[in-house]
């Protein structure tokens, strides 16, 4: 977890929205794939969604520091 925070806070804003695009693509990727056969680790989604909602962060704090 530390490791995706640190590569978080090093990004800059089109990094970050790339990673936010990606990220959102693999949890649609994931819940796709819950449909057709039960996911082996449930925690992947939570995992998924708190990344998501830490780049949506950082980007926000750098958007507010740019002002």
């Amino acid at each position: 977890m530390d490791k995706v925070k640190s590569q978080l806070k090093q990004f800059d804003d089109t990094q970050l929205k790339a990673e936010i695009e990606k990220l959102r693509r693999e949890l649609f990727t994931f819940k796709l794939a819950a449909i057709s056969s039960p996911p082996k680790d449930y925690m992947q989604f939570r995992r998924t969604k708190k990344n998501v909602a830490r780049a949506l962060t950082y980007l926000r704090q750098k958007q507010l520091q740019a002002k």
